[in-house]
């Protein structure tokens, strides 16, 4: 497949970087990428790979837009209330990018059917909120060996991480977080959460797809970022392989 005259004009700031040129343009425009999520982290998240010319979104959502989504998911406007959340992003990404290709799923992902949502996926991107689908979307991914990106906000903190746990020295997201987190189930109904950090993680969540499909600089599997917004902060701390988690059997 070659780039078309549009194209090239497009995608020229990607062309030019080396580390993605041409040939990591078509891969991304060949790329199918799976998001868990069209809230705070997957609002951006989709916006910036339709941008890239991600060339197929599939877009898991059983939710519909409130007038409280939209102190942080930027994707809806005030006249989508009430509207499923899926069709309005179908409505959104092709007003944006007629390259992409986006498959919405109006339904709440689970154990039972997590399988077959992520089927053809080349990366997933996680950020629903609560632990029951996370497990669900994790074991899928490293079932079928697909990159996950799981990313989480609450309050003024922010955690991403990619994970490709069928790698001998990779970890899963169940290394991290165990078979049965014993947390409780707190959204951001509950807690509160500032609005321009579900836009600044879900960012970042785009950017390691984009890295997954094209890989430039240095793997971050293997790691996890924690962000404090109220003291300004990033760390970077390292997650090993759990030998007792279901990965590494």
């Amino acid at each position: 497949m070659s780039l078309s005259d549009t194209q090239l004009d497009r995608y020229a700031r990607h062309i030019i970087l080396k580390e993605i040129g041409g040939d990591g343009q078509q891969r991304l425009l060949g790329a199918h990428v799976a998001l868990i999520g069209a809230g705070g982290i997957g609002s951006p998240a989709i916006q910036y790979l339709a941008a890239a010319g991600v060339g197929r979104l599939t877009v898991i959502d059983d939710d519909v837009v409130s007038l409280s989504n939209l102190q942080r998911q930027t994707l809806f406007t005030t006249r989508d209330v009430g509207a499923s959340k899926v069709a309005m992003t179908a409505n959104a990404v092709q007003r944006l990018n007629p390259d992409v290709r986006i498959s919405p799923r109006q339904m709440r992902l689970d154990a039972g059917n997590a399988d077959s949502l992520l089927f053809g996926a080349d990366v997933v991107i996680d950020g629903s909120d609560n632990f029951a689908t996370r497990l669900a979307v994790a074991d899928a991914a490293l079932e079928r060996q697909i990159p996950l990106v799981s990313a989480a906000i609450g309050q003024f903190d922010g955690q991403l991480a990619v994970y490709r746990g069928w790698e001998t020295d990779k970890p899963c997201y169940r290394c991290l977080v165990g078979s049965d987190p014993d947390q409780p189930e707190i959204s951001c109904a509950d807690q509160g959460v500032i609005g321009a950090l579900a836009g600044m993680v879900g960012c970042l969540a785009a950017l390691e797809a984009v890295r997954a499909i094209v890989p430039f600089g240095t793997d971050p599997a293997g790691t996890v970022v924690l962000i404090d917004a109220l003291a300004f902060r990033f760390r970077t701390i390292s997650l090993p392989k759990d030998p007792g988690c279901q990965c590494a059997a």
